[in-house]
């Protein structure tokens, strides 16, 4: 007996030591899931076209199952072409270079436009600590979700008498109500812990108010998640001492602006965060960020626009499109050139150009 089972224990041995490969299923499409999808590109103005074809150029290195519809539109036009509403309708998705808003004038901004036309009614800026990336702070990982179609960016100013200028801030039950609850159906699915409403009904008491009341309301319905309340400007001081206490903030129109760029710069720059603004039927992912979005001449001239926030805006468009490995493998390869710190544009503190960059990160797909 002993000398048959001399075989077998060697099989045994053999097969044990040699490594089997194991898959788990994360996700199982639908019939028809995996058709490439058509995407809206609005590459805009400035350092636009340069970071929207880095992302091109990733997208067709992973054979991603999406292709673009490319418009050429800028912000100096009266308004967004039919056309390209018609696309991003029939589309649903959106990806977004910097448009430019002209100061003072008659021409009122198109990303306004888009939002309204849209009624892409959140806004979502994702700012939080990249490994190998020096900051001030650690540990920071905020979503800021913003009110889009409201508020002082409504842009119903006029002006009485001569000198006298009049401009109205929008705030109504509805897009608050709608606004506090997408944030609070972020922070759940996302497994976040707080969500902190950002305001200032001690001086604005009915409008902001009214934003306040709404968000207290559906807190009642997410027992689960922590809830509490910031002054804007307490919020700003509170940021740059200690970001790492905020998760998801949930703010109304100007107030978010101010707060996603703060907190950008305190994560690592407004050039490597993503963002998008999202609606019940469509999306446009861009720069999460918005200063500087259409960056300066001297960028464009030397080609080293920073295409890591956009990069990382396309991974959220895939995951919005359900193509999760796909924005996993882009998101890992950006995080991996980065961490590596070999190929930074001059923002991080390299010397790479933008081309540079998106080479990299096709070199780290796995």
């Amino acid at each position: 007996m002993a000398r048959r089972s001399i075989p077998v224990l060697k099989q045994l041995l053999t097969s044990s030591s040699t490594p089997t490969l194991r898959r788990s299923v994360t996700y199982m499409p639908r019939p028809g899931d995996g058709a490439p999808r058509p995407v809206t590109l609005i590459p805009g103005d400035g350092i636009g076209p340069l970071v929207t074809n880095a992302v091109e150029q990733v997208m067709e290195a992973m054979h991603a199952p999406v292709y673009f519809e490319k418009y050429d539109i800028h912000g100096d036009m009266m308004r967004v072409p039919s056309e390209v509403i018609d696309s991003i309708k029939k589309n649903k998705v959106c990806l977004k270079g910097g448009l430019a808003t002209p100061m003072g004038g008659g021409v009122s901004s198109l990303n306004v436009q888009l939002r309204k036309e849209l009624d892409l009614y959140a806004s979502l800026v994702n700012c939080f600590n990249l490994q190998g990336l020096p900051t001030r702070h650690e540990n920071v990982d905020i979503v800021v979700i913003r009110e889009n179609t409201e508020g002082e960016y409504a842009g119903l100013e006029h002006e009485v008498v001569p000198g006298v200028v009049e401009s109205l801030k929008v705030i109504t039950k509805f897009c608050s109500e709608r606004i506090a609850k997408y944030a609070f159906e972020y922070a759940y699915l996302n497994n976040r812990k707080k969500v902190t409403a950002v305001h200032k009904a001690n001086i604005m008491k009915l409008a902001d108010g009214l934003f306040l009341e709404s968000c207290r309301e559906v807190a009642t319905k997410y027992p689960g998640i922590k809830y509490n309340e910031i002054i804007v400007d307490n919020c700003c001081m509170q940021l740059v001492s200690k970001p790492e206490q905020f998760d998801v903030m949930v703010t109304p129109n100007l107030y978010g602006n101010l707060v996603a760029n703060t907190a950008a710069g305190i994560a690592g720059g407004t050039g490597v965060m993503p963002g998008g603004n999202v609606g019940a039927d469509h999306a446009i992912f861009e720069q999460g960020a918005s200063a500087g979005n259409v960056g300066n001449d001297k960028l464009l001239e030397q080609k080293t626009a920073n295409p890591v926030a956009l990069l990382l805006s396309s991974a959220m468009m895939l995951r919005h499109l359900q193509f999760p490995s796909f924005a996993d493998r882009l998101e890992t390869a950006v995080k991996r050139v980065i961490s590596e710190s070999h190929y930074r544009t001059k923002d991080l503190g390299g010397t790479s150009t933008t081309q540079e960059v998106v080479d990299a990160v096709i070199g780290a797909l796995d």
